[in-house]
């Protein structure tokens, strides 16, 4: 089978798709999947160097998010709730890949309503924002949020969420272009260009000088952000996509009584597994409603050309949730793009 396989630590760009591949083996309790889709995350170009705090042991199959059917020759884990040739999504380390091998609590039945395409990119991106926004964060509706990197993967799923319970959204990126994506497909109601000096005098005039009450951001753009935050408002630390780790100048949050809140969506599966399960409830209750979507890059990569996804997600170039397509949905032939 065909994977993308890392034998050493290195940059995407330096690593081939081996197309001889023995096919993975289910372990204990796991399922086999065929993968017709995977979403793309920057911190798969961290792994791959070995930058990213899960460091899986040389050699893997590099890839998390996929989308796909439970393969026909798969075990299935007494009282699972799956079946084979059921169509689903997850994550598990392997994913870049025809077939993975998966926890079944790392797999969930996909919506009739939701594609493979937008499946691949569903598992970690959408509870995250959900999560910081209505559990951390407590958002209300008719609240002020800002969503840093608004364009991108948890940022257009942040702004969406953020609208669907009410909040007025402030969607923040880097480019004119981005901005028109945060409002087109995400539903945000105001734009800012965090490229512009002086950007946060923008939201405090959009916000009648009252700032906003909630900012997410998955960039490292706190402190810029705590120049427009709103009395006792409340910073989501999501990620750090810009590459640097803050230092927050803890005056500012004292003066203001603000709120620093992070959300590390994975630890819940250790701290707090039976939330999850609410979380992804009243997700999949969205997407069955049709009060959100999930938004995908509109060039859909195959998997001879992940590389090439991987890079344009490194250089800021995609929006939504850039993702690969491995199989065809309806034949279920390998893609040919």
């Amino acid at each position: 089978m065909r994977a993308f396989v890392v034998n050493e630590l290195a940059h995407p760009s330096k690593i081939a798709l081996n197309n001889n591949t023995p096919e993975p083996k289910a372990g204990a309790n796991q399922v086999l999947v065929d993968v017709y889709s995977v979403g793309l995350n920057f911190f798969d170009i961290l792994q791959a160097q070995g930058k990213y705090q899960h460091k899986p042991p040389l050699p893997f199959t590099l890839g998390t998010e996929f989308a796909g059917r439970i393969s026909q020759d798969s075990p299935i884990p007494e009282g699972c709730g799956l079946r084979r040739g059921q169509r689903v999504f997850g994550a598990q380390i392997g994913a870049f890949a025809d077939k993975v091998a998966a926890d079944p609590d790392r797999v969930i039945a996909l919506p009739d309503n939701v594609s493979f395409e937008q499946g691949a990119g569903l598992f970690i991106t959408w509870p995250t924002s959900y999560e910081a926004l209505i559990g951390r964060a407590e958002l209300k509706k008719d609240e002020w949020v800002l969503v840093t990197a608004a364009a991108g993967g948890v940022g257009i799923a942040a702004v969406q969420i953020a609208k669907a319970i009410g909040a007025k959204v402030i969607a923040a990126a880097g480019s004119t272009e981005k901005i028109e994506v945060a409002k087109r497909f995400g539903g945000a109601d105001h734009g800012i260009n965090y490229s512009n000096a002086g950007w946060q005098k923008e939201v405090l005039k959009i916000t009648g000088g009252h700032g906003v009450d909630v900012v997410y951001d998955p960039v490292g753009l706190i402190n810029d952000c705590l120049k427009c935050i709103a009395w006792k408002g409340r910073a989501l630390v999501i990620g750090f996509a810009g590459g640097t780790i803050e230092k927050v100048p803890m005056n500012l949050v004292l003066l203001k009584n603000i709120s620093l809140v992070g959300l590390h969506w994975g630890a819940y599966s250790v701290h707090e597994p039976d939330h999850m399960l609410k979380v992804w409830e009243d997700i999949l209750a969205m997407f069955s409603s049709g009060t959100v979507r999930p938004v995908i890059y509109d060039e859909i990569y195959s998997l001879e050309r992940l590389v090439d996804g991987l890079a344009a997600l490194e250089k800021r170039q995609t929006w939504g949730k850039a993702v690969v397509r491995v199989k065809d949905e309806k034949t279920g032939e390998r893609a040919k793009l």
